[in-house]
Protein backbone atom coordinates (compact mmCIF):
# COMPACT_ATOMS: atom_id res chain seq x y z
CA UNK A 1 0.00 0.00 0.00
CA UNK A 2 1.36 3.40 -0.95
CA UNK A 3 1.75 6.09 1.69
CA UNK A 4 -0.27 9.27 1.41
CA UNK A 5 1.69 12.27 0.19
CA UNK A 6 2.35 15.17 2.51
CA UNK A 7 1.26 18.45 0.92
CA UNK A 8 0.18 21.82 2.21
CA UNK A 9 -1.73 23.40 -0.68
CA UNK A 10 -5.32 22.53 -1.62
CA UNK A 11 -6.02 20.43 -4.68
CA UNK A 12 -9.38 19.99 -6.36
CA UNK A 13 -10.81 17.09 -8.38
CA UNK A 14 -13.86 17.35 -10.63
CA UNK A 15 -15.66 14.02 -11.12
CA UNK A 16 -18.03 13.12 -13.98
CA UNK A 17 -20.49 10.21 -13.73
CA UNK A 18 -22.74 9.20 -16.66
CA UNK A 19 -23.06 5.42 -16.38
CA UNK A 20 -26.86 5.28 -16.42
CA UNK A 21 -29.66 7.87 -16.18
CA UNK A 22 -28.08 10.41 -13.83
CA UNK A 23 -25.61 13.07 -14.91
CA UNK A 24 -23.43 13.58 -11.85
CA UNK A 25 -20.78 16.25 -11.34
CA UNK A 26 -18.88 16.41 -8.07
CA UNK A 27 -15.99 18.53 -6.84
CA UNK A 28 -13.79 17.35 -3.98
CA UNK A 29 -10.93 19.03 -2.15
CA UNK A 30 -8.12 16.54 -1.60
CA UNK A 31 -6.85 16.04 1.92
CA UNK A 32 -3.52 14.27 1.54
CA UNK A 33 -2.08 14.10 5.04
CA UNK A 34 -2.96 11.91 8.00
CA UNK A 35 -6.47 10.48 8.19
CA UNK A 36 -8.26 13.69 7.18
CA UNK A 37 -11.35 13.14 5.04
CA UNK A 38 -11.55 14.57 1.55
CA UNK A 39 -13.92 17.54 1.57
CA UNK A 40 -17.03 17.50 -0.62
CA UNK A 41 -17.54 20.94 -2.16
CA UNK A 42 -20.37 20.21 -4.59
CA UNK A 43 -22.53 17.31 -5.73
CA UNK A 44 -24.77 18.19 -8.66
CA UNK A 45 -27.08 15.57 -10.14
CA UNK A 46 -29.35 15.94 -13.18
CA UNK A 47 -31.64 12.93 -13.51
CA UNK A 48 -33.46 11.84 -16.66
CA UNK A 49 -35.68 9.47 -14.68
CA UNK A 50 -38.88 11.24 -15.70
CA UNK A 51 -38.03 10.74 -19.38
CA UNK A 52 -37.72 6.98 -18.80
CA UNK A 53 -40.86 6.63 -16.69
CA UNK A 54 -43.22 6.20 -19.66
CA UNK A 55 -41.10 3.27 -20.85
CA UNK A 56 -41.06 1.60 -17.43
CA UNK A 57 -37.26 1.49 -17.33
CA UNK A 58 -34.06 3.13 -18.53
CA UNK A 59 -33.74 3.46 -22.32
CA UNK A 60 -30.02 3.70 -23.23
CA UNK A 61 -30.48 6.07 -26.19
CA UNK A 62 -32.67 8.40 -24.15
CA UNK A 63 -30.12 8.38 -21.32
CA UNK A 64 -27.23 9.26 -23.67
CA UNK A 65 -29.12 12.20 -25.19
CA UNK A 66 -30.10 13.43 -21.73
CA UNK A 67 -26.44 13.39 -20.65
CA UNK A 68 -25.49 15.48 -23.69
CA UNK A 69 -28.06 18.10 -22.74
CA UNK A 70 -27.31 18.09 -19.01
CA UNK A 71 -23.51 17.98 -18.85
CA UNK A 72 -22.59 21.61 -19.43
CA UNK A 73 -25.30 23.06 -17.13
CA UNK A 74 -24.40 20.48 -14.46
CA UNK A 75 -20.70 21.34 -14.62
CA UNK A 76 -21.48 25.04 -14.39
CA UNK A 77 -23.80 24.47 -11.42
CA UNK A 78 -21.24 22.30 -9.61
CA UNK A 79 -18.45 24.83 -10.11
CA UNK A 80 -20.69 27.65 -8.88
CA UNK A 81 -21.66 25.67 -5.77
CA UNK A 82 -18.06 24.74 -4.98
CA UNK A 83 -16.83 28.32 -4.77
CA UNK A 84 -13.90 27.67 -7.11
CA UNK A 85 -13.46 28.19 -10.84
CA UNK A 86 -12.71 25.67 -13.57
CA UNK A 87 -9.19 27.07 -13.70
CA UNK A 88 -8.72 25.97 -10.07
CA UNK A 89 -9.43 22.31 -10.89
CA UNK A 90 -6.26 20.22 -10.55
CA UNK A 91 -7.56 16.93 -11.97
CA UNK A 92 -10.56 15.52 -13.82
CA UNK A 93 -12.05 12.10 -13.07
CA UNK A 94 -14.63 10.12 -15.02
CA UNK A 95 -16.44 6.79 -14.92
CA UNK A 96 -15.04 4.46 -17.58
CA UNK A 97 -17.39 1.58 -16.69
CA UNK A 98 -19.33 -0.48 -16.01
CA UNK A 99 -22.58 1.00 -17.29
CA UNK A 100 -24.49 1.80 -20.48
CA UNK A 101 -21.96 2.15 -23.30
CA UNK A 102 -23.59 5.17 -24.98
CA UNK A 103 -24.07 7.00 -21.70
CA UNK A 104 -20.47 6.32 -20.64
CA UNK A 105 -19.17 7.64 -23.97
CA UNK A 106 -20.80 11.01 -23.39
CA UNK A 107 -19.14 11.48 -20.00
CA UNK A 108 -15.78 10.19 -21.20
CA UNK A 109 -15.78 12.54 -24.18
CA UNK A 110 -16.57 15.50 -21.96
CA UNK A 111 -13.92 14.53 -19.41
CA UNK A 112 -11.20 14.14 -22.03
CA UNK A 113 -12.09 17.49 -23.61
CA UNK A 114 -12.12 19.21 -20.23
CA UNK A 115 -8.82 17.69 -19.11
CA UNK A 116 -7.07 18.58 -22.38
CA UNK A 117 -8.46 22.12 -22.48
CA UNK A 118 -7.43 22.76 -18.87
CA UNK A 119 -4.10 20.98 -19.26
CA UNK A 120 -4.90 18.81 -16.23
CA UNK A 121 -4.43 15.09 -15.52
CA UNK A 122 -7.31 12.70 -16.11
CA UNK A 123 -8.30 9.71 -13.98
CA UNK A 124 -10.56 7.05 -15.52
CA UNK A 125 -12.09 4.98 -12.73
CA UNK A 126 -14.48 2.14 -11.93
CA UNK A 127 -18.09 3.02 -11.20
CA UNK A 128 -18.59 0.26 -8.61
CA UNK A 129 -15.47 1.14 -6.66
CA UNK A 130 -16.72 4.72 -6.75
CA UNK A 131 -19.72 3.64 -4.69
CA UNK A 132 -17.31 2.45 -2.00
CA UNK A 133 -15.37 5.72 -2.21
CA UNK A 134 -18.55 7.65 -1.41
CA UNK A 135 -18.07 6.54 2.18
CA UNK A 136 -14.83 8.48 2.57
CA UNK A 137 -16.70 11.76 2.00
CA UNK A 138 -18.69 11.42 5.23
CA UNK A 139 -17.07 13.96 7.57
CA UNK A 140 -18.59 12.32 10.65
CA UNK A 141 -17.37 8.77 9.98
CA UNK A 142 -14.04 7.33 11.14
CA UNK A 143 -11.49 6.30 8.48
CA UNK A 144 -12.44 3.24 6.44
CA UNK A 145 -10.77 0.13 7.85
CA UNK A 146 -9.48 -2.72 5.72
CA UNK A 147 -10.39 -5.31 4.86
CA UNK A 148 -14.12 -4.66 4.59
CA UNK A 149 -16.95 -6.44 2.80
CA UNK A 150 -19.03 -4.17 0.57
CA UNK A 151 -22.58 -4.86 -0.61
CA UNK A 152 -23.50 -2.69 -3.60
CA UNK A 153 -27.17 -2.69 -4.57
CA UNK A 154 -28.55 -0.53 -7.36
CA UNK A 155 -30.80 -0.58 -10.41
CA UNK A 156 -28.11 -2.12 -12.58
CA UNK A 157 -25.77 -3.83 -10.14
CA UNK A 158 -25.90 -6.20 -7.20
CA UNK A 159 -22.37 -7.08 -6.12
CA UNK A 160 -20.60 -8.42 -3.07
CA UNK A 161 -16.98 -7.30 -2.78
CA UNK A 162 -14.00 -7.84 -0.51
CA UNK A 163 -12.10 -4.55 -0.24
CA UNK A 164 -8.54 -4.89 1.03
CA UNK A 165 -7.55 -1.46 -0.24
CA UNK A 166 -9.72 1.08 -2.05
CA UNK A 167 -7.09 2.03 -4.62
CA UNK A 168 -5.37 -1.26 -5.27
CA UNK A 169 -7.16 -4.40 -4.10
CA UNK A 170 -10.88 -5.05 -4.60
CA UNK A 171 -12.05 -8.63 -5.10
CA UNK A 172 -15.41 -9.66 -6.55
CA UNK A 173 -16.98 -12.31 -4.30
CA UNK A 174 -20.29 -12.53 -6.11
CA UNK A 175 -22.80 -10.69 -8.27
CA UNK A 176 -26.23 -11.03 -9.77
CA UNK A 177 -26.67 -13.77 -12.37
CA UNK A 178 -29.65 -12.03 -14.00
CA UNK A 179 -31.76 -9.12 -12.73
CA UNK A 180 -30.17 -6.70 -10.29
CA UNK A 181 -32.20 -6.02 -7.15
CA UNK A 182 -33.25 -2.60 -8.42
CA UNK A 183 -34.45 -4.10 -11.70
CA UNK A 184 -36.49 -6.66 -9.79
CA UNK A 185 -38.18 -3.88 -7.81
CA UNK A 186 -39.08 -2.09 -11.06
CA UNK A 187 -40.45 -5.24 -12.70
CA UNK A 188 -42.52 -6.35 -9.71
CA UNK A 189 -43.89 -2.83 -9.35
CA UNK A 190 -45.03 -3.01 -12.97
CA UNK A 191 -46.69 -6.40 -12.33
CA UNK A 192 -48.55 -4.82 -9.40
CA UNK A 193 -49.60 -1.84 -11.50
CA UNK A 194 -47.37 0.58 -9.59
CA UNK A 195 -45.46 3.46 -11.26
CA UNK A 196 -41.77 3.62 -12.18
CA UNK A 197 -39.31 3.72 -10.44
CA UNK A 198 -40.46 0.68 -8.54
CA UNK A 199 -38.31 0.86 -5.41
CA UNK A 200 -40.07 3.77 -3.67
CA UNK A 201 -43.49 2.51 -4.84
CA UNK A 202 -42.91 -1.01 -3.47
CA UNK A 203 -41.77 0.57 -0.21
CA UNK A 204 -44.92 2.67 0.07
CA UNK A 205 -47.18 -0.29 -0.67
CA UNK A 206 -45.24 -2.59 1.67
CA UNK A 207 -45.72 -0.23 4.60
CA UNK A 208 -49.27 -1.54 5.02
CA UNK A 209 -48.47 -5.18 4.25
CA UNK A 210 -47.35 -8.31 6.10
CA UNK A 211 -43.82 -9.42 5.10
CA UNK A 212 -44.64 -12.97 6.25
CA UNK A 213 -47.90 -13.25 4.32
CA UNK A 214 -46.31 -15.06 1.34
CA UNK A 215 -43.12 -17.12 1.37
CA UNK A 216 -41.48 -16.16 -1.91
CA UNK A 217 -38.30 -18.03 -2.97
CA UNK A 218 -34.81 -16.90 -1.97
CA UNK A 219 -32.69 -17.30 -5.10
CA UNK A 220 -29.38 -19.22 -4.97
CA UNK A 221 -29.82 -19.89 -1.25
CA UNK A 222 -30.21 -23.66 -1.19
CA UNK A 223 -27.48 -25.93 0.09
CA UNK A 224 -26.86 -27.12 -3.48
CA UNK A 225 -26.08 -23.54 -4.54
CA UNK A 226 -23.35 -22.99 -1.99
CA UNK A 227 -20.48 -24.59 -3.93
CA UNK A 228 -20.67 -22.42 -7.06
CA UNK A 229 -22.94 -19.53 -6.14
CA UNK A 230 -22.45 -18.91 -2.43
CA UNK A 231 -22.12 -15.14 -2.90
CA UNK A 232 -24.06 -14.75 -6.16
CA UNK A 233 -27.59 -13.40 -6.49
CA UNK A 234 -30.59 -14.20 -8.68
CA UNK A 235 -33.85 -12.25 -8.63
CA UNK A 236 -35.38 -13.29 -11.95
CA UNK A 237 -37.01 -16.37 -10.42
CA UNK A 238 -38.39 -14.29 -7.57
CA UNK A 239 -39.96 -11.88 -10.04
CA UNK A 240 -41.53 -14.82 -11.91
CA UNK A 241 -42.82 -16.32 -8.64
CA UNK A 242 -44.58 -13.05 -7.81
CA UNK A 243 -46.14 -12.93 -11.28
CA UNK A 244 -47.37 -16.55 -11.05
CA UNK A 245 -48.80 -16.00 -7.56
CA UNK A 246 -50.77 -13.00 -8.79
CA UNK A 247 -51.98 -14.89 -11.88
CA UNK A 248 -53.31 -17.69 -9.70
CA UNK A 249 -55.21 -15.26 -7.48
CA UNK A 250 -56.72 -13.51 -10.46
CA UNK A 251 -57.64 -16.81 -12.14
CA UNK A 252 -59.47 -17.84 -8.97
CA UNK A 253 -61.35 -14.54 -8.97
CA UNK A 254 -59.73 -13.43 -5.73
CA UNK A 255 -58.43 -9.92 -5.04
CA UNK A 256 -54.67 -9.34 -5.07
CA UNK A 257 -53.43 -8.06 -1.70
CA UNK A 258 -50.95 -5.56 -3.15
CA UNK A 259 -49.56 -4.50 0.22
CA UNK A 260 -48.86 -8.09 1.31
CA UNK A 261 -47.29 -9.00 -2.04
CA UNK A 262 -45.07 -5.92 -1.94
CA UNK A 263 -44.01 -6.55 1.66
CA UNK A 264 -43.34 -10.25 1.08
CA UNK A 265 -41.38 -9.58 -2.12
CA UNK A 266 -39.29 -6.90 -0.44
CA UNK A 267 -38.59 -9.23 2.49
CA UNK A 268 -37.33 -11.95 0.15
CA UNK A 269 -34.92 -9.53 -1.53
CA UNK A 270 -33.68 -8.11 1.76
CA UNK A 271 -33.28 -11.56 3.31
CA UNK A 272 -31.05 -12.80 0.49
CA UNK A 273 -28.93 -9.64 0.39
CA UNK A 274 -28.29 -9.51 4.12
CA UNK A 275 -27.78 -13.26 4.55
CA UNK A 276 -25.15 -13.47 1.83
CA UNK A 277 -23.38 -10.28 2.94
CA UNK A 278 -23.08 -11.42 6.55
CA UNK A 279 -22.04 -14.90 5.41
CA UNK A 280 -19.21 -13.28 3.44
CA UNK A 281 -18.15 -11.37 6.56
CA UNK A 282 -18.13 -14.57 8.60
CA UNK A 283 -16.32 -16.71 6.03
CA UNK A 284 -13.58 -14.12 5.45
CA UNK A 285 -13.24 -13.13 9.10
CA UNK A 286 -14.15 -9.50 8.38
CA UNK A 287 -16.30 -7.80 11.06
CA UNK A 288 -17.10 -4.84 8.80
CA UNK A 289 -19.80 -4.34 6.15
CA UNK A 290 -20.23 -1.30 3.92
CA UNK A 291 -23.49 -0.69 2.03
CA UNK A 292 -23.63 1.28 -1.22
CA UNK A 293 -25.82 1.94 -4.25
CA UNK A 294 -29.22 3.54 -4.73
CA UNK A 295 -31.27 0.64 -3.34
CA UNK A 296 -29.66 1.31 0.05
CA UNK A 297 -32.29 4.05 0.32
CA UNK A 298 -34.69 1.19 1.12
CA UNK A 299 -35.30 1.60 4.85
CA UNK A 300 -36.21 -2.06 5.38
CA UNK A 301 -32.86 -3.14 3.90
CA UNK A 302 -30.96 -0.77 6.18
CA UNK A 303 -32.95 -1.75 9.28
CA UNK A 304 -32.60 -5.50 8.76
CA UNK A 305 -28.90 -5.16 7.98
CA UNK A 306 -28.25 -3.19 11.15
CA UNK A 307 -30.28 -5.59 13.32
CA UNK A 308 -28.73 -8.79 12.00
CA UNK A 309 -25.22 -7.33 11.80
CA UNK A 310 -25.33 -6.28 15.44
CA UNK A 311 -26.27 -9.83 16.43
CA UNK A 312 -23.36 -11.14 14.32
CA UNK A 313 -20.85 -8.68 15.76
CA UNK A 314 -20.44 -6.87 12.44
CA UNK A 315 -20.07 -3.09 12.18
CA UNK A 316 -22.11 -1.52 9.36
CA UNK A 317 -21.13 1.61 7.44
CA UNK A 318 -23.65 3.45 5.27
CA UNK A 319 -22.59 6.56 3.33
CA UNK A 320 -24.96 9.57 3.40
CA UNK A 321 -27.96 8.55 1.30
CA UNK A 322 -27.45 11.46 -1.12
CA UNK A 323 -24.12 9.83 -2.01
CA UNK A 324 -25.52 6.31 -2.46
CA UNK A 325 -27.18 6.96 -5.82
CA UNK A 326 -24.97 7.47 -8.87
CA UNK A 327 -23.09 10.76 -8.50
CA UNK A 328 -19.95 12.56 -9.59
CA UNK A 329 -18.77 13.14 -6.03
CA UNK A 330 -17.95 9.47 -5.53
CA UNK A 331 -15.93 9.46 -8.76
CA UNK A 332 -14.01 12.53 -7.63
CA UNK A 333 -13.47 10.91 -4.21
CA UNK A 334 -11.98 7.76 -5.73
CA UNK A 335 -9.66 9.85 -7.88
CA UNK A 336 -8.73 11.92 -4.82
CA UNK A 337 -7.63 8.71 -3.07
CA UNK A 338 -5.64 7.64 -6.12
CA UNK A 339 -3.89 11.02 -6.17
CA UNK A 340 -3.33 11.02 -2.41
CA UNK A 341 -1.57 7.64 -2.63
CA UNK A 342 0.66 8.77 -5.48
CA UNK A 343 -1.06 7.03 -8.38
CA UNK A 344 -0.22 8.28 -11.86
CA UNK A 345 -3.10 9.63 -13.97
CA UNK A 346 -4.67 7.80 -16.91
CA UNK A 347 -3.66 8.27 -20.50
CA UNK A 348 -6.25 9.26 -23.11
CA UNK A 349 -6.14 5.70 -24.47
CA UNK A 350 -9.35 4.43 -22.90
CA UNK A 351 -12.99 4.26 -23.84
CA UNK A 352 -16.31 3.13 -22.47
CA UNK A 353 -16.27 -0.39 -21.02
CA UNK A 354 -19.79 -1.51 -20.15
CA UNK A 355 -18.49 -4.66 -18.43
CA UNK A 356 -15.40 -3.23 -16.71
CA UNK A 357 -14.44 -5.70 -13.94
CA UNK A 358 -14.42 -4.35 -10.41
CA UNK A 359 -10.83 -5.48 -9.99
CA UNK A 360 -9.79 -2.79 -12.48
CA UNK A 361 -10.05 0.24 -10.21
CA UNK A 362 -8.31 2.66 -12.56
CA UNK A 363 -8.18 2.41 -16.36
CA UNK A 364 -5.21 3.19 -18.65
CA UNK A 365 -2.97 4.34 -15.83
CA UNK A 366 0.35 5.85 -16.90
CA UNK A 367 3.47 4.01 -15.91
CA UNK A 368 5.05 5.78 -12.92
CA UNK A 369 8.30 7.57 -13.63
CA UNK A 370 11.25 5.96 -11.84
CA UNK A 371 14.59 7.62 -11.21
Amino acid sequence: MLRRNEVTESKYVLGIETSCDETGIGIVRIRESGDARHELLSNTIASSMDEHARFGGVVPEVAARAHLEALQPAIEAAVAESGITLADVDAVAVTSGPGLAGALMVGIGAAKALAVSLGKPLYAVNHLVGHIAADILDPDAPPLEYPTVALLVSGGHTSLLLVRDLTSDVELLGETMDDAAGEAFDKVARILGLPYPGGPEIDRAAAEGDPKAIRFPRGLSRASDMAKHRYDFSFSGLKTAVARWIEQREAAGEPVPVADVAASFREAVVDVLVTKALDACAQHGVPRLLLGGGVIANKRLRDVTLQRAEAAGVTVRIPPLRLCTDNGAMIAALAAELIATGRAPSTLEFGADSTLPVTQIQVAAKEPVTS
